[in-house]
C-alpha cells in the first residue's frame, strides 16, 4: 500500500469542498480529518472571506508585545554595552 503524500493545503481544500456540499455532516468531517470543530469553522469562515488564500498558515507571532522595552531605552543599553564590552547584564 503506497504512502499518502498529501500536504496540509490540499487536505484543507478537500475539507472545504466536502463541507460545502449539500447535506454534509461537518462534525463527521472533523472526525475524519482529525481536526476540532473550532478549527473547521475557522477555515470555513476564512475561505468564505478570502478564498484559498485564507487557508494558508498564518504567523503565530503576537501583534503586540506589551512587555517589550521601549526603543529609546534599548538604544541606551546598546550604546552602554558598546562603551563597556566587558560589562554583563547585571552591571549594565
Amino acid at each position: 500500500m503506497p504512502w499518502s503524500t498529501r500536504d496540509t493545503m490540499s487536505l484543507r481544500q478537500e475539507f472545504i469542498l466536502l463541507a460545502q456540499q449539500e447535506g454534509s455532516n461537518r462534525r463527521e468531517l472533523c472526525r475524519r480529518f482529525s481536526i476540532s470543530p473550532q478549527t473547521a469553522y475557522k477555515w470555513l469562515a476564512r475561505y468564505a472571506e478570502q478564498g484559498e488564500a485564507g487557508l494558508v498558515d498564518r504567523s503565530r507571532r503576537p501583534s503586540l508585545s506589551p512587555a517589550q522595552t521601549h526603543a529609546d531605552l534599548e538604544q541606551a543599553v546598546i550604546a552602554l554595552r558598546q562603551q563597556h564590552p566587558a560589562w554583563g547584564g547585571r552591571k549594565i
